[in-house]
């Protein structure tokens, strides 16, 4: 696994980058999934859901912002708010574009197309990784529904998410707390994503170095994150792992393994999500925020935010995310998803663990 590392720069010179090996699923993934829901019970359910919520949005215009504003905010701050109703968009479009994927229906695309364009013209990047990690779904989406863009709308829109990449790189603060917490391990998400989407070595190549430097900066040997010793909260510990995950599930997409990958003290994505488990079993507990060093966990405990409410404990759904993710690289956590998920299937707890199985070869 590190020697893939150590010689990324020349795998990423011979690895023939390709459109239809895509972020969100390859062309023969997209058949894969296909099959899935057309053959399996619990795959037809989660799509009969999916398929729901897109049909219900079909008509509804876009809600653009030229700028989001969620980090630091408290959940009543009107421009949160604002930008909250904004990302309603992000919802639907991951609806539109994996229906589209299943069906081929053209007006799933369009409609995505008209979303994903006109938050092209309209949003301004701030470089903020809090707030834009938020536009993940527009990223897969836009993987999806590419080939309906003329050629003016594609450079439109990767112009547009090269400014996106770009203002993330440039906003790092190398001496900062916020260059190694939890704002870096989105940043680099965006950066590895958008760069895997448009093919760019250059993005893959910042991407895939900062996240070796991550691991090391940010897990421990032992399993635990910055994160969870800054804040004293596994839910912080879920919110870097979640960001990591999905870069090295876009990673292997390309033949760039990264799950498994330990830095020169011995921390892994591996390790880090083995110390969650516990937690979620339910066999382990943690009183959240108790000791956090950031003023604004009790900024937020005052205003009566439930979720950061100072000695709570910490909530096994809060996990759920991390290990469905974390499922596409072991399946043996598929038992303990299932439980958190409520449901008792014999296949595909998740529409996630059902976008792993398309992945796998």
């Amino acid at each position: 696994m590190l020697l893939q590392f150590i010689i990324l720069p020349v795998l990423l010179a011979c690895w023939p980058l390709r459109a239809e090996n895509s972020i969100p699923l390859s062309t023969c993934q997209r058949e894969k999934l296909a099959r899935l829901v057309q053959s399996d019970a619990d795959a037809a359910g989660l799509f009969k859901k999916l398929k729901r919520q897109a049909d219900a949005s079909l008509n509804d215009p876009p809600h653009p912002v030229r700028q989001m504003a969620t980090a630091g905010k408290l959940a009543s701050d009107a421009a949160k708010v604002e930008s909250g109703a904004a990302l309603t968009d992000m919802k639907k479009l991951e609806a539109f574009a994996f229906v589209y994927a299943v069906t081929t229906n053209g007006a799933y695309a369009a409609t995505a197309k008209g979303i994903i364009l006109s938050w092209a013209k309209t949003y301004q990047p701030t470089g903020s990784p809090i707030d834009e990690t938020k536009l993940e779904p527009l990223f897969v989406a836009y993987g999806l529904v590419r080939q309906g863009f003329a050629v003016e709308e594609r450079k439109l829109v990767e112009d547009w998410l090269r400014l996106i990449a770009g203002r993330e790189l440039g906003s790092v603060r190398p001496d900062s707390m916020t260059a190694s917490n939890n704002w870096q391990s989105h940043r680099l998400k965006i950066v590895g994503l958008i760069g895997f989407l448009l093919e760019d070595r250059s993005l893959i190549d910042r991407a895939m170095s900062g996240f070796k430097k991550q691991i090391e900066d940010n897990l421990r040997p032992d399993g635990s994150s910055l994160d969870f010793h800054e804040r004293d909260a596994l839910r912080y510990h879920c919110y870097d792992l979640e960001p990591l995950l999905t870069l090295a599930i876009a990673a292997r997409q390309y033949g760039i393994e990264c799950y498994d990958y330990q830095s020169p003290s011995g921390a892994s994505l591996r390790k880090a999500v083995s110390f969650l488990v516990p937690y979620c079993q339910g066999t382990h507990t943690h009183a959240e925020w108790v000791n956090s060093k950031a003023a604004f966990d009790r900024k937020r405990a005052q205003a009566g935010e439930a979720k950061f409410e100072i000695g709570a404990r910490f909530n096994p759904l809060d996990g759920l995310r991390v290990l469905e993710l974390a499922c596409f690289f072991d399946r043996g956590l598929m038992p303990l998803v299932s439980k958190l998920a409520r449901r008792t299937v014999t296949s595909y707890p998740t529409w996630q663990c059902l976008l792993n199985e398309a992945r796998r070869p």
